[in-house]
């Protein structure tokens, strides 16, 4: 199923465009990586997908039901986390515990299934025994720690993840890997993220979105590999 595709898309901060003809087709299921070179507009591109920003010209999609019909649940963790205030004032279990609440109304009671999805991801990213520490007591790897349990415990369709293995050591980055591609093939989910480990990665990974600069020198196109196969690439 589709989930999230862009065609032709040309956007831009100033006159100049940063990002030029991007056509990309997000499927589920699917272990995707963006990469390229640093100023090469991968954070612009997560956030056209997502709708945060709006292109000038060209087409996005983005799915409103997953392949059960119900209402497409996305989860997204941006770059950056480790500027958490020191002052923070909520614990790890009351941050994580929060993405349970896209299901539903801010004000409905928790139930034991919400509590449980908390309790899994936390223990996904080892986090679990630190879970009445105030978030400001973290360090910058542990603060991306629980950012990607939160958006886990949304039980997302799609996860969206900005170079989310900033800060982690190589034994963390290959257990997060690991983790992901579970979601990916146990539980149906899509993972796109951002990385620059692309070597370490690529084993796990069914695709790889590239940002590139035209023969031209002009601005920047997408073009994608096939990792494992099971997807055609897409130009």
């Amino acid at each position: 199923m589709l989930l999230s595709s862009m065609s032709k898309v040309v956007f831009g901060y100033s006159d100049v465009p940063c990002l030029e003809n991007a056509s990309i087709d997000i499927y589920s299921g699917e272990f995707v990586a963006v990469t390229g070179p640093n100023g090469a507009s991968k954070t612009t591109l997560l956030k056209l997908a997502l709708g945060l920003l709006k292109p000038w010209r060209g087409d996005i999609y983005l799915a409103k039901q997953n392949q059960s019909g119900k209402k497409l649940v996305i989860g997204y963790v941006p770059q950056q986390i480790a500027a958490f205030n020191s002052g923070f004032p909520s614990t790890i279990l009351e941050f994580v515990r929060s993405g349970t609440y896209v299901k539903g109304s801010w004000l409905r009671k928790l139930s034991p299934k919400d509590h449980a999805y908390t309790e899994q991801a936390l223990r996904q990213v080892g986090m679990w025994e630190h879970r009445n520490r105030k978030i400001g007591e973290l360090s910058g790897g542990q603060k991306q720690r629980i950012c990607i349990a939160r958006a886990l415990a949304q039980q997302p369709d799609l996860l969206i993840m900005d170079e989310p293995t900033t800060g982690m050591d190589q034994e963390s980055r290959f257990g997060f890997y690991e983790l992901m591609q579970h979601h990916v093939k146990e539980h149906g989910r899509t993972v796109v993220m951002v990385t620059h480990g692309l070597t370490e990665v690529r084993s796990y990974l069914d695709r790889i979105i590239e940002l590139e600069r035209k023969e031209d020198g002009g601005w920047k196109c997408c073009t994608t590999t096939s990792c494992s196969g099971h997807f055609s690439p897409v130009g």
